[in-house]
């Protein structure tokens, strides 16, 4: 059986729709945002049920420039190296190393430090410790991820709007107090809808494919 991570259930529902056509034996897994619910979440999940793999999945934002809303990302640092050369030959993405943050990395400024410490090519809020479970388990791993945002394609409003860490969950007042107050902001909100379905689409059917090959 193949385990799928995502975040969030917005992040795979186009996966989860194009799943329900597929024969393999697939697990969707939802571990939360950032490390503190993804380490209460995971391991209870991995231990319920005898995996052979696990796909880390969803979101990423970019630090290299090249990589653009929609594009993929194969995290070499975190998979193992025989899985990234099966997803490498099958599917059209970059193959670099990703950093897992603390926080939500908004500003150019904030990427481009990660970029020159880490040699990172992309961020998120959970790899790290997915891969540290599949580790303790001898879990063999895939990191893929899909670019949402990149310094070009910033974040409608600041972070903690969007999303309450602690919460793990949207709080719909403040994001229409906020927009309320900011209205041509609105137009960002629009754009960057469009970014999240434009990557949900596109990690959905990359994920499909790969799954078909494994």
């Amino acid at each position: 059986m193949i385990a799928v991570t995502f975040a969030l259930p917005s992040e795979s529902s186009d996966f989860r729709r194009l799943l329900s056509h597929q024969g393999h034996e697939v697990a969707v897994l939802h571990t939360g945002v950032g490390e503190k619910s993804c380490r209460s979440r995971l391991g209870p999940l991995l231990d319920g049920k005898p995996f052979d793999l696990l796909i880390s999945s969803g979101f990423a934002g970019g630090i290299d420039p090249s990589l653009g809303v929609g594009d993929l990302l194969l995290a070499e640092n975190f998979s193992d190296p025989q899985l990234v050369a099966q997803a490498r030959a099958l599917l059209v993405g970059q193959v670099a190393r990703l950093v897992t943050a603390d926080r939500v990395v908004e500003s150019a400024g904030e990427r481009q430090r990660l970029a020159q410490e880490h040699n990172a090519a992309a961020v998120d809020m959970e790899t790290q410790w997915i891969a540290r479970a599949c580790a303790e388990r001898k879990l063999p791993m895939l990191s893929l991820r899909v670019i949402s945002d990149t310094a070009a394609a910033p974040f409608p409003a600041p972070p903690a709007v969007l999303f309450d860490l602690e919460r793990q969950r949207t709080d719909g007042t403040k994001v229409a107090t906020h927009f309320f107050r900011h209205p041509f902001h609105l137009v960002r909100l629009i754009r960057f809808a469009r970014q999240i379905a434009t990557a949900r689409e596109n990690l959905g059917a990359a994920l499909y494919q790969l799954i078909a090959t494994l």
